[in-house]
């Protein structure tokens, strides 16, 4: 499955209508710890298949999103479940780190 890209065509649809938990990085191409964080989120993704959805969001181009989730600074991860944002990390984090919070937000489900 891995991850997959989402804008304003498909956020409601692939993000606000999963059923089941949804991590959306909200990155740039030019940001660098953007780039540095990719590899996490993609064996995230892998690791999580079938269980939490994880999708990329170009926030230059997709501008409306990011305000309306008050994404300030990139990389920004927002966990979503049931279409609300439940959580957030900001900055490039250790792949630990971001376990823990995905863990944290599917023994909530």
């Amino acid at each position: 499955m891995g991850v997959f890209v989402v804008n304003k065509t498909n956020f409601e649809k692939e993000v606000l209508q999963s059923d089941i938990p949804v991590l959306v990085d909200f990155w740039a191409v030019w940001c660098v710890p953007c780039r540095m964080i990719a590899p996490i989120v993609e064996r995230l993704a892998e690791k999580y298949a079938g269980k939490l959805k994880v999708a990329k969001l170009d926030v230059d181009e997709n501008q409306e999103i990011a305000i309306r989730y008050q994404v300030m600074s990139i990389p920004t991860l927002l966990f979503f479940k049931n279409g609300q944002v439940v959580d957030r990390v900001i900055g490039a984090v250790g792949e630990p780190v971001i376990t823990q919070k995905i863990e944290a937000l599917l023994r909530q489900s």
